[in-house]
């Protein structure tokens, strides 16, 4: 009895992790670009010490590494909007202060006239830095990337200037882990680790007046999300029952 109650605890216990990540994809469903995480595994081990020779606990194989699948594509005709093609991702600068990468497309311009997106994370450049835009000029995004600025006021023609270019890297081959913060970082590598640029893989691309969105499907995440809830009654059950066979074998070993 002792071990089925151990058992179902470590299950409760380490299944916690799936149901953090199952309802942290629900609740960006509607967030652009946000990208679901691959599904944790359950593995068994054998647990170690004194009395414990036949106990199995299982253990959540949990790295919340990035799932890349393309969302739906919005066309939205905003001119600072841009939905990143392919599995390609865009540097921004975290909250620490570090490289860090990003779907979400959904950029405007600060009160210095840094571009950043919906999120606040600044937008970087090829150099590195931030990607500033002069006061009143109109922005325009190019599929490689490329940021133009046009001076209204500008007499004659209106000349495109070349800003800058934003940071764009290929993660097809590159494994993505979720930062604290929603923003990705190569996996097993420290924070501001920036991703390799091989000569033959795919040169990164947008597509702008464009936006990308969850690529979470709310309904299977609900059923998941059922799933979870049922495991958790069961186990929980398992507890009541080995506690209630106990006590009857208990009661039944007293002397008349």
């Amino acid at each position: 009895m002792d071990r089925l109650a151990y058992n179902a605890v470590a299950n409760i216990n380490e299944q916690r992790l799936a149901r953090q990540m199952t309802t942290n994809e629900l609740a960006n469903v509607s967030t652009p670009g946000f990208k679901r995480s691959f599904d944790a595994a359950m593995t068994p081990i054998k647990a170690n010490g004194p009395g414990f020779a036949t106990r199995i606990q299982p253990q959540a194989q949990v790295t919340d590494n990035i799932n890349l699948q393309p969302g739906t594509m919005m066309t939205t005709g905003n001119d600072l909007d841009i939905a990143l093609n392919g599995k390609s991702v865009m540097g921004v600068t975290g909250a620490d202060g570090v490289l860090a990468f990003t779907r979400r497309g959904d950029l405007k311009l600060g009160a210095t006239g840094t571009l950043e997106n919906g999120a606040g994370h600044l937008v970087r450049g090829e150099a590195g830095g931030p990607i500033t835009v002069p006061p009143g000029f109109k922005v325009s995004i190019n599929d490689d990337g490329s940021v133009y600025a046009i001076n209204p006021a500008q007499a004659g023609p209106a000349v495109p200037v070349l800003i800058d270019r934003i940071l764009m890297r290929d993660a097809g081959k590159t494994p993505l882990d979720r930062r604290p913060d929603g923003l990705f970082k190569v996996a097993g590598q420290p924070p501001g680790t920036d991703i390799a640029v091989v000569a033959t893989d795919p040169l990164p691309s947008l597509t702008n007046q464009t936006l990308e969105s969850s690529n979470v499907n709310a309904l299977s995440v609900m059923v998941k999300l059922m799933e979870q809830s049922r495991s958790f009654e069961q186990q929980v059950n398992v507890i009541k029952q080995s506690k209630d066979a106990d006590e009857a074998g208990a009661s039944m070993m007293k002397p008349a």
